[in-house]
């Protein structure tokens, strides 16, 4: 990815502090369209500050506005998509008039990684390294390395190599010896 001299370079271990800085939440356009078509997983502590702002319970949140689902062979949640016989759709929690219902307390990942940020592909690899893998799970590490493999952004620190730096254990965890 093109940066200018000005940007930061985003690694792994860049502190939520930091990502913050470089990825302020919006209201624009890019993000809100973002909000059309899916929504953001949540990171620890995203539940309660969604529920405390919506005054119910983590568990009636998660009941009526949250599904559960499973990436990287761990379990997730995000805000429900409201889909209209599509496989996308607009997060419950957006409305075309107000925007984005929840916005003083929208997930980390949807502050970070939606639209008009120019390193918004970065950030969105810096989440999934940083909230959504768990690198003592050997399928979790496969899944993530089919992740990369077809795509996925690489962020520095994020490399197989980095995350399993004994060669040995790294093959016998893709190569099914580990289970």
């Amino acid at each position: 990815m093109k940066r200018n001299n000005t940007e930061k370079v985003i690694c792994k271990d860049t502190s939520l502090s930091t990502i913050r800085k470089l990825a302020p939440a919006c209201k624009c356009g890019a993000c809100s369209h973002g909000c059309t078509m899916g929504s953001g997983f949540l990171a620890e502590g995203d539940t309660k500050r969604i529920a405390n702002f919506l005054n119910i319970t983590e568990e009636q949140l998660k009941e009526q506005w949250l599904e559960e689902v499973d990436a990287f062979n761990q379990k997730h949640h995000r805000p429900k998509i409201l889909r209209a016989s599509k496989p996308y759709g607009k997060c419950i929690f957006y409305d075309s008039e107000k925007g984005c219902t929840v916005h003083p307390v929208k997930p980390l990942q949807c502050k970070i990684s939606m639209g008009c940020k120019p390193y918004s592909e970065d950030l969105h690899a810096w989440f999934v390294l940083n909230h959504m893998i768990d690198k003592n799970d050997a399928e979790s590490l496969r899944q993530y390395n089919i992740y990369l493999e077809t795509g996925g952004a690489a962020i520095p620190g994020g490399s197989m190599e980095d995350i399993m730096p004994n060669n040995e254990t790294r093959e016998k965890i893709l190569n099914y010896e580990v289970l």
